[in-house]
């Protein structure tokens, strides 16, 4: 079986949010006998081609037309760390290696439809010349949405690729693609053949996204509660219909994480390692963080962190309508985050108008992880939340998940006082209901006997990628059945 995986963010060359550390991770644990994997990504100008051996593969030069013009493209290879998997890198400089981010701010947004459908199509076209012929093609958010489109159009004849069968994984359905139909001619598509309302026409106006869910072989949400909360109106962000449609293609699968990165007996960015079986040095973690926020060390006062995109999925705005409260609660607050100016300067603000709450307005993969293992509780009052990893990587530091129950929320705590709970959930999301569960969480802290069984259930809990991948394999294997 050979496996495609297309993504426009790779962890560790690439990280903005979820999708980098699913497809840095997913198929660690689908490679195996009988199976041969490539993963496809942009080179991003900000990525270490000499840290990773990124090398530009010879005579590897392709040209391409889009439209009126002619794109050329180079490709790089390398390993994706600690496995044999092949990494493959297409660059054209007019639209990946000229910038040091993923997804650059304030550009405009034709050019940015050009960024991901040249993606697309190069990477279909360097899978022939490398002559890897895939049996799946596994697509990820509206980036690639519109290879299964092609898939049933401009290639349902091509020999190379008439038995392939497309996956398409929704890691956030609020981002869609939406733009003019106009953009269907510069991608070579036929618009007659697919500009409707069981193709790619939405109320006026194209969206990959919806092409996505019509025309791939199999839909993947990143778990289990969120496949159901998309076909409501509420969730659906306008795709109710069409998944409702689609629901027979429709299933969720919880992601996991990698152990081998995220534990905490082997960490080596943070300052002590400790266990389930003992985590004393928990509290030194704790005090190793408070440093760096310059915060004062109390014995018996909780530690709260945020590790987020500072945008409104994330439920920001509950933390706005309760900065009153939070300031005069007994415990400390660390927020690390970058996102929406508005977001940022409340954060900024917040900072130096309270004696408990200090913010971090960057990203930075080191300072995240000392957080996590400094951290008493972690916050997550998330709007909507279609899996969420930063839960799992808390549970296993032992730092208790305080979440809304919604998504991948829902799915992966288990709340106190149930049996084996392993965190705190609020249901409706409004400020009020976030503050009764950080207080309860306060109260619950002071009997240690209580917390500490708190502490070994989640970092005994299991999210391996391991179950996850399983899952995903039986998908591939019925598809080719």
């Amino acid at each position: 079986m050979k496996i495609l995986y297309a993504t426009f963010e790779l962890a560790p060359f690439t990280k903005v949010g979820g999708l980098a550390d699913v497809m840095g991770s997913l198929p660690k644990f689908i490679e195996g006998e009988g199976r041969e994997i490539a993963i496809f990504t942009p080179l991003i100008g900000s990525i270490d081609k000499e840290k990773y051996e990124i090398k530009e593969l010879p005579n590897s030069r392709l040209s391409m037309n889009f439209g009126w013009a002619q794109y050329s493209f180079t490709l790089s290879m390398c390993k994706l760390p600690n496995t044999n998997i092949n990494v493959f890198f297409i660059d054209n400089p007019k639209f990946y290696s000229c910038f040091n981010c993923v997804y650059p701010s304030g550009i405009d947004s034709w050019y940015e439809q050009e960024r991901f459908i040249v993606f697309s199509k190069a990477l279909l076209e360097y899978a022939r010349l490398l002559n890897f012929k895939p049996d799946i093609i596994h697509c990820n958010d509206w980036h690639t949405a519109m290879i299964p489109v092609w898939m049933k159009t401009s290639y349902k004849n091509d020999e190379f690729f008439k038995n392939a069968k497309t996956v398409f994984s929704i890691h956030n359905l609020a981002y869609q693609g939406k733009y003019f139909p106009e953009i269907l001619d510069f991608a070579g598509i036929n618009r007659d053949e697919v500009y409707h309302q069981y193709g790619l026409e939405h109320y006026g106006n194209l969206v990959w996204m919806k092409g996505a869910l019509n025309y791939s072989d199999k839909i993947i949400a990143v778990s289990p509660n969120y496949a159901k909360e998309i076909l409501t109106y509420d969730y659906g962000e306008g795709m109710d219909w069409t998944l409702r449609n689609n629901q027979s293609k429709l299933q969720g699968i919880l992601n996991g994480i990698d152990y081998s990165e995220f534990n905490p007996e082997t960490d080596k960015l943070i300052s002590y390692n400790y266990s389930a079986e003992n985590f004393k040095n928990k509290e030194k973690c704790k005090k190793d963080i408070l440093k760096d926020y310059w915060l004062e060390y109390k014995k018996d006062r909780p530690l709260i962190a945020i590790i987020s995109r500072l945008v409104e999925q994330k439920g920001i705005d509950l933390i706005k309508f309760a900065e009153n409260e939070i300031r005069e609660i007994d415990a400390d607050f660390i927020i690390l985050g970058t996102g929406e100016k508005r977001y940022e300067d409340f954060f900024t603000w917040l900072s130096y108008n309270s004696k408990n709450v200090r913010s971090r307005i960057e990203y930075r993969a080191d300072l995240c992880n000392k957080i996590y293992a400094g951290a008493d509780m972690f916050l997550m009052p998330s709007r909507f939340e279609p899996c969420g990893l930063s839960q799992m990587i808390a549970l296993k530091y032992g730092t208790i998940p305080i979440v809304r129950a919604t998504g991948g929320l829902e799915d992966s705590i288990k709340g106190y006082p149930l049996d084996g709970a392993d965190g705190f959930k609020f249901f409706n999301y409004n400020a009020q209901d976030m503050l009764g569960a950080i207080n309860y969480a306060i109260e619950t802290y002071k009997n240690k006997r209580i917390w500490n069984k708190l502490i070994k259930n989640a970092m005994n809990a299991d999210f391996s990628w391991t179950l996850s991948a399983k899952e995903y394999l039986k998908i591939y294997e019925s598809l080719l059945a």
